[in-house]
C-alpha cells in the first residue's frame, strides 16, 4: 500500500462519518472520516500506511450495518475541469 487514505464502499445509506471513524479507530488513529451522503461510500485517512493496511486487511468484506464492506486504497482526486469537453 502506498497511501494512508482508504475508499470504503458498500456502506449503508444511514451510516455516519462518526460511525465510520469509530469502526476504523480500532486499527489506529483516524485523521479524517467522511461519508458521502446518499451515495453508499466514504473515505478514511489513517495516521500511517501500516494502520491503513491493517484496517483494510481486517475490515474488507466484513459485515457493517448489514452490508459487506468494500475497502480499497483511495485513488487521487481528478480535476474534471481540466479535461477537454467533447461535443
Amino acid at each position: 500500500m502506498k497511501g494512508k487514505k482508504l475508499y470504503v464502499g458498500n456502506l449503508n445509506y444511514d451510516c455516519t462519518s462518526e460511525q465510520l471513524q469509530e469502526l476504523f479507530s480500532t486499527y489506529g488513529t483516524v485523521e479524517s472520516a467522511k461519508v458521502i451522503e446518499r451515495k453508499g461510500f466514504g473515505f478514511i485517512e489513517m495516521s500511517t500506511e501500516a494502520e491503513a493496511e491493517e484496517a483494510q486487511n481486517a475490515l474488507n468484506g466484513q459485515d457493517f450495518q448489514g452490508r459487506p464492506l468494500k475497502i480499497d486504497e483511495a485513488r487521487p482526486q481528478t480535476n474534471f475541469k481540466s479535461r477537454p469537453q467533447r461535443y
